[in-house]
């Protein structure tokens, strides 16, 4: 009794077997009779094999979809690279656009001065050191040397301090120990003119009985042997005739804006235009 119940289920499985196994040979012999015992393992069978149907169905379909996920997710990000990559094709164009669009104007400043220039790019700004200056990619190699003015279509950058075979530094107009000789292009009131920071300069020694007055053009004087006369240095930004001293206290916006120096001319004044023809 004890051998029985430990292996009931097995042996009840196996005259299930059985039994198909001699229905069906039954069947083959005779197929166009169906016994009641056939229909009975027929419609017991039938729901399991409708449920091992489904479940190899459905894992199936998983793998089906888990496969086409693996290909979306490779596709996507093949189309994010492309997408990265157009993007940054995009950038270098519209970089290219843009620098095309300076030296078109660094190219007809060029036109309207009289003298030879050589263009450059900036390459360092040197804004946290004790002197306010650049770094421009051109050096003796292309001619140039120690004094030489620098310049933007805006107006004066700066001059030339130090010079080696293909770079050179500038010192900024804006650095404290630049000083240029400028007047007033209105009244030709005449001052130097002093570096003060990227904000304001100073234009010293200008008399008090000269007539200045707020949004007034800078300009070079032509004195010096430096910057050729005409150049803009900036506008006034405030006059003041204080009660003592012989001179007004006069505040200049620079011309230039240092934060977005790029490309660059450096006129050589040596050699004029017509010489060169």
């Amino acid at each position: 009794m004890f051998f029985f119940k430990k292996y009931q289920g097995l042996a009840i499985a196996f005259v299930f077997i059985v039994a198909s196994l001699v229905l069906l040979s039954y069947h083959l012999k005779r197929p166009g009779q169906v016994g009641f015992f056939k229909k009975t393992v027929m419609e017991t069978a039938s729901p399991i094999e409708k449920g091992i149907h489904s479940t190899f169905q459905g894992i199936k379909s998983l793998w089906d979809r888990y496969l086409f996920l693996v290909g979306l997710e490779n596709e996507n990000r093949d189309l994010r690279k492309k997408i990265a990559d157009l993007q940054n094709e995009i950038n270098s164009y519209r970089e290219m656009y843009y620098e095309v669009g300076r030296l078109k104007k660094i190219l007809s400043l060029d036109e309207t001065i009289l003298y030879s220039t050589v263009a450059a790019r900036v390459i360092s700004n040197e804004r946290s050191s004790l002197f306010k200056t650049i770094i421009i990619e051109k050096g003796t190699d292309d001619g140039l040397s120690e004094g030489l003015p620098v310049i933007t279509q805006q107006g004066i950058v700066g001059r030339i301090i130090e010079s080696s075979w293909n770079v050179s530094r500038v010192l900024l107009v804006t650095d404290y120990n630049s000083n240029i000789d400028a007047l007033v292009q209105g009244s030709r009131a005449q001052g130097i003119l002093q570096g003060g920071g990227p904000q304001l300069s100073r234009l010293k020694y200008v008399q008090r009985t000269d007539e200045v007055k707020t949004g007034d053009t800078v300009v070079t004087s032509g004195l010096g042997g430096v910057f050729p006369k005409g150049l803009v240095l900036g506008t006034i930004a405030t006059a003041e005739k204080r009660e003592t001293g012989l001179f007004q206290h006069v505040e200049v916006m620079p011309a230039v804006d240092f934060t977005r120096l790029e490309e660059v001319l450096v006129i050589i004044p040596e050699r004029s235009k017509e010489k060169r023809k």
